[in-house]
């Protein structure tokens, strides 16, 4: 019988570095680049005063394509808060009765009126009454680290000398930041495992909606769960589309926020023709396979399902930058 092989400390200890080297590969490019250099050329950036109605701001919104906007306090002088679509559900979810009772809150306030209420400021996302913001000359992984830090989706880059916000800052830009200039730097052994195998995403209790379901359903599941999506299921549980917080600003576009009985697959019919629909991925797919989709179809996240479409999983920007940046840190959030 022959003796088990041994491998010695130095050959040991050289195979754990290089896989800790190989495991910070993206954490590494995160740190070497600044908040400025991911700014694009060319962009848009609409900010609202507070003296606004809320319901032009929301309009607003939708006129320019954005989710979310800067909120500038005039007697300040200062940005105070982000105005976003989770304001506009969580102020549907609030204050809607019945298509036959009009909202005259969403009708009449300003954007200004609903931060002097406490109440109310339960509802809307500046109740710190301070701007969570980050310098153009920070790290890319510094932006990661306060993104996931305080669950936002949005971080402003503000000059320090000028106070000028000068870009939002999104997971879905940084991540294609890394698509497109990290093809500099090796590809860690990681990204060809399986997603299965790295445990990358949110796989038990996955908030979903049926499509008999009413819209006030849906936004109540946004609301008391915190997601950003809801895979609809038909009546034999398969997936047959994604409804985002994003589809919900489209209410406002269409003036029918005052309906929210309609059904989930009215809502879907209904939607604009822009809408991301359901993308999907398995669990036998590699993690560069994942990476490649989610960017190449500028999306927030993938439903990962099994072969009859069946809802297995959901994974997220935010699940691969913790993953690709921050574990290997060992930051846990």
């Amino acid at each position: 019988m022959e003796p088990p092989s041994q491998v010695s400390y130095p050959e040991k200890k050289k195979k754990i570095q290089k896989q800790e080297a190989d495991a910070a590969v993206y954490m590494n490019f995160m740190k070497s680049h600044r908040c400025y250099d991911a700014i694009p050329t060319s962009c848009k950036l609409v900010i609202f005063d507070t003296k606004l109605q809320v319901k032009k701001a929301f309009f607003a919104l939708v006129a320019n394509g954005l989710r979310a906007a800067p909120l500038w306090d005039s007697k300040l002088q200062k940005f105070v808060g982000m105005l976003t679509i989770t304001d506009f559900i969580n102020i549907l979810h609030c204050y809607y009765k019945s298509p036959m009772v009009q909202m005259y809150e969403l009708e009449s306030h300003k954007i200004e009126t609903w931060r002097g209420d406490s109440f109310q400021n339960v509802y809307l996302q500046y109740t710190n009454h301070f701007l969570i913001s980050i310098s153009p000359e920070a790290s890319l992984f510094d932006a990661i680290f306060s993104l996931l830090k305080y669950k936002i989706h949005r971080l402003p880059v503000i000059d320090p000398e000028s106070g000028n916000v000068l870009h939002i800052l999104t997971h879905k830009r940084i991540l294609k930041f890394l698509h497109i200039f990290g093809k500099k730097v090796p590809k860690p052994a990681f990204v060809w495992k399986q997603i299965q195998e790295l445990g990358i995403g949110t796989f038990r209790n996955i908030a979903t909606v049926q499509l008999t379901a009413t819209l006030h359903d849906a936004l109540s599941i946004f609301v008391d769960r915190r997601v950003s999506a809801l895979p609809v299921l038909n009546e034999q549980g398969k997936v047959v589309a994604l409804y985002s917080r994003f589809d919900v600003i489209n209410l406002a576009a269409q003036k029918i926020y005052n309906n929210l009985d309609m059904t989930m697959q009215e809502a879907i019919r209904r939607r604009s023709c822009f809408f991301e629909g359901v993308i999907k991925c398995y669990p036998d797919e590699t993690l560069e396979t994942i990476i490649d989709r989610i960017v190449r179809a500028e999306v927030h996240r993938l439903v990962l399902v099994d072969r009859a479409d069946m809802v297995k999983g959901i994974i997220s920007l935010s699940d691969l930058l913790q993953a690709m940046v921050l574990t290997p840190a060992e930051i846990a959030m």
